[in-house]
Parts: structure tokens; sequence; C-alpha cells
């Protein structure tokens, strides 16, 4: 007697159709570009119907936002990764950093964070994905960092968004073909520098 196949509730199925569609669209978006990805080769590359797209997505732009979304989740989870009650405030804003550009250099993630979805979802939308995950972290670590004294009393906010940028740089100069070793050692001594000594690490 043939055994019985284990039956897939609809929930199961539903969340295996939204991540074919998420990982046909993050394929797609970073081989061919947004704007010449259409909707009829993400359903093709997913395997699901047209319908079955827009029950999960609104529009093309909905499931690009989710996949973006989802890539800045990645890199958050990276940096939780390197978390470690011993090190001091400044060598964990070190590691986080390096955990930052290390995780950017996952194919294709540096040009859907820090190219295409500003230049499709908008500076804004951007900024408030980036303040739900890493920028959130930066900007927990830059206020320990000076709530402990290890910092100088600076504004929280605007030194995050600058630090962020040079986190930004950084990725973006390495997706370039810049030495990532290169990169480390200045943000090191970026935020050594903040510092005014050389962190534990």
């Amino acid at each position: 007697m043939q055994a019985k196949r284990p039956r897939i509730s609809n929930e199961d199925r539903s969340q295996a159709m939204r991540r074919a569609l998420l990982e046909a669209g993050r394929a797609l978006f970073v081989a061919k570009s947004y704007t010449e990805t259409s909707t009829p080769d993400i359903v093709a590359a997913a395997g699901v119907t047209r319908g079955a797209l827009y029950h999960h997505f609104e529009d093309k732009k909905a499931l690009f936002q989710a996949v973006v979304e989802a890539e800045a989740e990645a890199v958050a989870r990276s940096i939780d990764e390197v978390s470690d009650g011993e090190l001091t405030a400044i060598g964990a804003l070190i590691k986080g950093g390096e955990a930052f550009v290390t995780a950017m250099t996952e194919p294709g993630r540096t040009r859907l964070l820090l190219l295409d979805g500003p230049a499709v979802l908008g500076p804004a939308a951007m900024r408030a994905i980036d303040e739900r995950h890493a920028r959130k972290q930066l900007r927990e670590g830059i206020e320990a960092a000076i709530a402990s004294g290890a910092l100088p009393a600076l504004p929280a906010g605007a030194l995050t968004a600058q630090l962020s940028a040079a986190f930004d740089a950084a990725a973006l100069g390495i997706e370039m073909g810049d030495a990532i070793a290169d990169h480390r050692a200045a943000l090191h001594g970026l935020i050594e520098g903040l510092a005014g000594s050389p962190a534990e690490r």
C-alpha cells in the first residue's frame, strides 16, 4: 500500500508561492534591472500564475520593495551575529561595521539597496527601510557609545547619518573593485578617530 503524502496546508502553499516570487524577483532584478524586468518574466521564473503574483503583491514595485526589505533584514541579521557583550562600545561599532561591509558583498545586494532601491522606491522609502534595520542598529550602537563616554556627546542622529553614509560608500567602493581590507582599515580609523584612541577589538 502506497503511503499517503502529507497534506500541504493552504498557508504553507501560500508561503511557498510568496518565497518563489521573492526569489524569482530578486534574481531578475539583479540580472536584468527593475526596469527591464516584466511581470510575465517574474511569474514564468517563479512558476506561478499572474493572479498569484497579484494575490501576494499589489504590483511589480511592491514585489521589488519586499525584495529590498528582505535584503535589509539579511544585513541586519549579519550584524546581530557578531554582537558580543564582551566588546567595548567602540569595538562593537567596528565589528558591526565589518559585518555590514561583508554582508554587502553578497552578489546583487549593493545594487538592490544602494543603487536601484533609491531610484525605484525613492530616498524617503529607502531611509525608512534602513531605519528599521542596519541604521537602527548603528544608531543604538552610537547612543550606547555616547552614554558610556566612549564617544563625545555629538548629535546621535547626525552622527548615525554620516557614519551610515561612510559604510555605504565603502560597500559601493568594494562593489567597484576596491580592496575590502582597505575599506575596513579606513572605517576602523574613522571610528577610532571619533573615539580619540584605539579601540579594543
